[in-house]
């Protein structure tokens, strides 16, 4: 994935951070975990550019930033949580992640190319690819167009009528098409057994935090919490817009101490009822959630992404990764500005496809 995005885009200013860029949103259609997609491009990415001149903060930073396009790009976790939590419809809200996701990913790349353009020695283009070359790079890219394809054609039916399946059932053959594709390119017993050593782990570990949740929320309602947080929220003489602006703040805060599924369940069953009492939809205010813990994954003291890039290339100082992430910050508070500003951003995917 990586090798073809820098064939196709390098060109550009700064064009292999852009394809960085690029690579880690493909790459995110698949894992649909963040820390996962950091951990490999900083072996896979930062080398690449270290060698031809990037600094190497702003290298880290790329990879680090890019890691969290996961949170949005189905089949993002985070978006699974925040559906059981909420109890949301998982396909619409992997859906309404797909454009804000994209559009995340570009946000990033125009300010890479603008900061190229500007700054002088910043970004070399890397030049002298033939198009033979840039169309052989795709057949091995391929199957990550094709596990895409077929859980949201899955979840999702593009000829009319019901779905073909539950996202569940849709990420279950997502699993298998990958586990084929495995076979193919020779995966051993031993890799095998790992990864569902792992998967078990993992698996274990969210039903636990879901069972925990599934408490939380039931005590929250014996004590009557969220109802009167609500209706506390909706008789403030406060616009709707300055209670979420003050809502998403207090995220920020929280992000800099807690990790982001931990965040979502402290937060989620007082906050939501609260929001859709102002009004607001809630697959709207997922995504808008689910952004702000993606800037969380980059927010100092606990930007976890930061840790796994530093984690990976001890080489490159914890605090430079850090800095390396200071100018897509900025992207990113104005990415939820624009979702704020223009929500069929968000909406019109899931709109379109699911009415």
């Amino acid at each position: 994935m990586f090798e073809a995005a820098k064939r196709w885009l390098a060109w550009v200013p700064g064009g292999l951070a852009v394809s960085t860029v690029f690579a880690t949103a493909g790459f995110a259609a698949v894992s649909g975990a963040s820390v996962a997609t950091s951990a490999v491009f900083a072996r896979i990415a930062i080398p690449e550019m270290l060698k031809i001149g990037y600094d190497k903060r702003f290298a880290a930073g790329v990879v680090a930033a890019g890691g969290t396009l996961a949170s949005l790009i189905p089949p993002s976790a985070i978006l699974v949580i925040y559906a059981i939590i909420v109890e949301q419809d998982v396909g619409k809200l992997l859906l309404a992640g797909f454009i804000p996701g994209m559009f995340s990913a570009v946000i990033y790349g125009m300010l890479i190319i603008g900061m190229a353009v500007v700054i002088k020695g910043f970004g070399p283009a890397v030049t002298g690819f033939t198009w033979k070359e840039r169309f052989l790079s795709l057949p091995p890219a391929l199957p990550i167009v094709v596990v895409v394809v077929t859980i949201i054609f899955f979840v999702y039916n593009p000829f009319g009528g019901d779905a073909w399946g539950t996202p569940t059932e849709g990420g279950a053959i997502g699993a298998f098409v990958v586990f084929l594709m495995a076979l193919y390119r020779g995966m051993r017993w031993s890799e095998l057994k790992d990864a569902l050593l792992e998967t078990a782990k993992l698996s274990v570990m969210i039903f636990t935090i879901i069972w925990g949740v599934l408490v939380y929320v039931r005590f929250l309602g014996f004590a009557e919490l969220p109802s009167a947080f609500s209706d506390w929220i909706t008789s403030l003489e406060m616009s709707p817009m300055l209670i979420l602006i003050c809502i998403l703040l207090a995220y920020a805060v929280l992000g800099m101490f807690m990790d982001a599924i931990g965040m979502l369940l402290l937060t989620l069953p007082v906050v939501y009822p609260a929001v859709i009492g102002l009004g607001y939809d809630p697959i709207w205010f997922g995504i808008i959630v689910v952004k702000m813990v993606e800037i969380c994954l980059i927010t100092p003291p606990i930007g976890l992404n930061c840790y796994v890039v530093n984690g990976v290339r001890p080489d490159i100082p914890l605090a430079d990764v850090f800095r390396g992430i200071g100018p897509f910050f900025v992207a990113d508070v104005l990415t939820v500005a624009l979702f704020i500003a223009f929500p069929s951003l968000i909406l019109w995917l899931p709109q379109q496809m699911l009415n």
